[in-house]
């Protein structure tokens, strides 16, 4: 019997992470493994101690999550292969007997802070932000000895799972529609077959700063009728003003379409790092023209091989002639 397969996620347990990870089949009966922070869960993979880490990459309010862009840009390749969209809702909660005019810290994610602050700037003004490695760990920190807040913003999940938590207050994000979303990222390998609703993802160092680098990039795309969903740009780190851009684009690397502007990417920034192309979670499909369609691609490339490969039935173009 085949022995069941490890996760890792941002942890601790019932963050919005982990919900992700149980939109996976069979992931309900996996080793899931909660870790402290993105580079941790993704290298546990890299190290081959796990078969996949969800990680969130995506959120509708605030963007790109720089953590995950950053750790999957660099260091041993990985690809994703599956995406997951969690909607974000949030409670605050605290210990029993604290009241919201008790609160003078409150601890969370980043992310979630920032999705709740006009609730936070009418309900408790004065609250100081205590920044957490994820909205559980926050809220897991108020039921430890000598917590230095009163308060922690988190899911309604982990304030229903964890005895001790009170929850003072609910639905406090400033977007009812807020949504994150989540990639499952695992160590090279097969592509996931094409689905006919598919993202590409890749990261692109700019070759060099000049006008028009960026442009010459995004020009493989466009020139061949894929859509960008995304485009963010990150720093290297290797120093100020030297940049890659994390890059989401309609279709899968089987697409011609797709494959032909991967490989402009590659003659253009042979640095350029492909990390997978996966079914949407939203299964929607992308926009084709006819004349960027497989067939399209398939007729122009039979047309140049008929230039450069007459048939031998055709008279032989003569090389030199005697004189």
């Amino acid at each position: 019997m085949a022995s069941a397969l490890t996760y890792t996620f941002l942890g601790p347990e019932g963050t919005f992470t982990e919900a992700a990870l149980l939109q996976v089949p069979g992931a309900a009966e996996a080793n899931r493994v909660p870790c402290s922070n993105v580079n941790t869960a993704l290298e546990r993979v890299r190290q081959g101690r796990a078969d996949a880490a969800m990680v969130p990459i995506e959120n509708s309010v605030e963007g790109g999550v720089t953590a995950t862009l950053d750790a999957i840009a660099t260091g041993t390749e990985l690809r994703i292969i599956r995406e997951a969209l969690v909607p974000i809702t949030f409670v605050l909660v605290a210990r029993p007997g604290v009241k919201i005019t008790d609160i003078r810290r409150v601890s969370t994610h980043g992310h979630a802070w920032a999705q709740c602050r006009l609730w936070v700037d009418e309900n408790i003004p004065n609250a100081e932000y205590v920044p957490g490695s994820s909205t559980a760990a926050a809220a897991v920190g108020l039921l430890e000895d000598g917590a230095h807040y009163e308060a922690a913003i988190c899911s309604p999940l982990v304030a229903a799972e964890r005895p001790g938590l009170n929850a003072l207050a609910e639905n406090i994000g400033d977007n009812p529609g807020a949504v994150t979303r989540f990639v499952l990222v695992s160590r090279p390998g097969a592509l996931p077959e094409r689905s006919g609703a598919d993202k590409t993802t890749v990261v692109v160092p700019l070759p060099e700063d000049r006008p028009g680098a960026l442009m010459e990039i995004l020009d493989q795309f466009a020139s061949r009728g894929v859509n960008l969903s995304r485009i963010e740009s990150r720093p290297t780190g290797q120093y100020l003003g030297h940049y890659f851009f994390s890059i989401d684009a309609d279709g899968h690397a089987s697409d011609a379409r797709v494959a032909d502007a991967l490989a402009g990417l590659h003659r253009i920034s042979p640095a350029t790092r492909f990390l997978g192309s996966y079914a949407r979670a939203d299964q929607q499909k992308a926009v084709v023209s006819p004349h960027t369609s497989d067939a399209a691609f398939a007729s122009a490339h039979a047309w140049v091989r008929s230039i450069l490969e007459p048939e031998s039935s055709h008279d032989p173009i003569p090389q030199a002639l005697d004189n």
